[in-house]
């Protein structure tokens, strides 16, 4: 029988993909749980984890199998909690990935806000616009902003964006404000280049209920919304970001919404994660604080 200790041993490994970062974690020796780890192959007969000098990175038996301790792990860690009584008492390493943007306005200051609440969680926080693979990087939660296509996760929408097409006054006063998306043709325009394809965006656009996507052409690409906001008031182009992005800017008057009534539907803001039974009560209580950023879309 697999005791718990050889399936932790694993969990961690794999999570830090390093037997020695793993090790330091659990207050072992790297060779102990080397051995453990081996010792588990060994009794299932496959091999979990393909090994070089550097770093070890799951087979594919290794990451079915890391799924399903997570379930596992997460599931005693919850019981123990209860059975202890201590359930006000949340701690543990909490792993957070979310778009750079909205984490860094909306969810690092939650956060520091629950860090104090509760001394004992430790956070993980991963800041970038490229979304992953939540089992296989061993992260507790993701925040996403869209439709998703993850149908094997858990989704729960805490709110929303708008994307608002702006520009500068001075570039308006030079261009013209254009009245019609024809008329977008004959104005400089900054893209913004998708991290995870490198392809520029489409300008998304609502007409009459029919949603229209129109293609970008720019010799101006930004892979960063609050750093396309500086080129859009430096006057390089109209640009097309989401209304937290731009809205300090609109408000001084820095930026001009163009074709507000063509906005396109607000997109959904989720936390997506793994499963929805016995969380942990580290991923609880930031379900909970995530659930009052709920805001409507301007």
């Amino acid at each position: 029988m697999h005791t718990l200790q050889q399936l932790l041993s694993f969990a961690e490994s794999a999570k830090h993909r390093s037997f020695a970062r793993a090790a330091h974690g659990l207050g072992c020796a790297p060779s102990t749980l080397a051995k453990s780890v081996a010792r588990l192959e060994q009794s299932l007969g496959v091999k979990l984890f393909h090994r070089t000098t550097r770093q070890v990175t799951l087979t594919p038996d290794g990451e079915v199998l890391y799924a399903r301790c997570q379930r596992v792990l997460a599931e005693v860690e919850d019981l123990q909690v209860a059975a202890a009584g201590t359930r006000s008492q949340v701690g543990g390493s909490l792993r957070i990935d979310m778009p750079s943007t909205f984490g860094r306005k909306f969810v690092v200051p939650l956060l520091a806000r629950l860090a104090h609440q509760h001394p004992a969680l430790e956070f993980d926080l991963r800041l970038s616009d490229t979304h992953i693979d939540i089992i296989k990087e061993g992260v507790d939660l993701t925040i996403r902003i869209g439709e998703l296509q993850d149908s094997g996760l858990v989704a729960r929408r805490f709110s929303s964006q708008t994307l608002k097409l702006c520009a500068s006054p001075a570039h308006i006063e030079r261009h013209g404000r254009p009245r019609t998306l024809a008329d977008l043709a004959s104005h400089p325009a900054v893209a913004f280049r998708m991290p995870g394809t490198g392809r520029d965006r489409p300008w998304q656009f609502s007409r009459n209920g029919t949603p229209i996507s129109q293609p970008v052409h720019s010799r101006v690409r930004i892979d960063e919304g609050e750093a396309m906001v500086q080129a859009a008031i430096g006057g390089m182009g109209v640009i097309q970001v989401p209304d937290y992005i731009a809205q300090e800017a609109l408000d001084r008057g820095e930026l001009v919404e163009l074709l507000p009534t063509m906005r396109p539907p607000a997109m959904p803001i989720s936390a997506v994660y793994a499963s929805q039974r016995l969380l942990p009560p580290r991923v609880r209580v930031v379900l909970e604080a995530l659930s009052g950023l709920a805001r409507s879309s301007r």
